[in-house]
């Protein structure tokens, strides 16, 4: 049950006939991970923070560094050496104490990764590194979890959704089968500070709509973003039948 409080504080949300008290109770009993909490991790957070979701599990084996503050919001000047999840922690603590956050330092094992998203609601994969997330796509596949995955380089970001509840979706590696990691990332190729805004909030949008059950996920599509032209573009995804993790 949503206290006095937490009516008052999420009444925008509640006042939206899509979401009401009974879409807000079910973000409030949701459990969701996030892998990464830099550019495109930090808006997810701090959004789904502010909107209610009960349970924010984060994962990043990285300290705040000098060079990551023009884009990774939910980090502060005096956290610089501190780890990612552990300084995120208290951000979001800071801007909504009902929230519980588990901070995971450090890289997460195939083992240790299946078992928190076996616990998750919804899993968001914003990092640079593309194994990881890969290894994300395999394991939301083997436990039933939608998967959020995103990337936002230079001027242009990405956000798809793969949900293996639906037998139309289809999962990250029928998109990308090439599972060598030879991805661009910022520190060699720089990014513009607001984009990884842009794709990060659209990360936490399609985690909201999927925990509620509200509107259409981008589930067999990928959205592309021209940040220079101010573009979106949709490209529908298909199913690859002899794809190994999902068929």
């Amino acid at each position: 049950m949503l206290s006095d409080t937490q009516l008052l504080r999420y009444s925008r949300q509640i006042f939206l006939p899509e979401i009401d008290i009974v879409g807000q109770e079910k973000l409030q009993a949701s459990r969701v991970l996030i892998l990464g909490l830099g550019g495109l991790g930090s808006p997810v957070a701090l959004y789904l923070a502010a909107a209610g979701v009960g349970h924010l599990v984060l994962s990043d084996p990285d300290e705040v560094d000098v060079s990551n503050l023009q884009r990774q919001i939910v980090h502060r000047t005096d956290a610089i050496g501190m780890s990612k999840v552990e300084s995120a922690k208290q951000t979001l603590l800071a801007l909504n104490p009902d929230v519980q956050v588990t901070a995971l330092q450090g890289v997460l094992d195939d083992a240790a990764l299946l078992a928190e998203v076996r616990q998750a609601d919804v899993v968001l994969a914003g990092t640079d590194n593309f194994s990881s997330r890969q290894a994300a796509n395999r394991a939301c596949w083997e436990a039933g979890v939608p998967l959020v995955s995103a990337a936002a380089i230079a001027w242009e970001g990405q956000i798809s959704v793969f949900d293996p509840r639906r037998e139309d979706s289809p999962c990250l590696l029928c998109l990308y089968p090439d599972t060598s990691d030879t991805a661009l990332n910022c520190a060699e190729t720089g990014v513009v500070a607001p984009l990884v805004g842009v794709i990060g909030t659209s990360m936490a949008m399609e985690a909201l709509k999927l925990i509620v059950g509200v509107g259409e996920p981008l589930v067999g599509r990928l959205q592309l973003y021209d940040a220079k032209q101010g573009t979106w573009t949709t490209l529908r995804l298909r199913v690859d039948p002899a794809c190994p993790v999902c068929r």
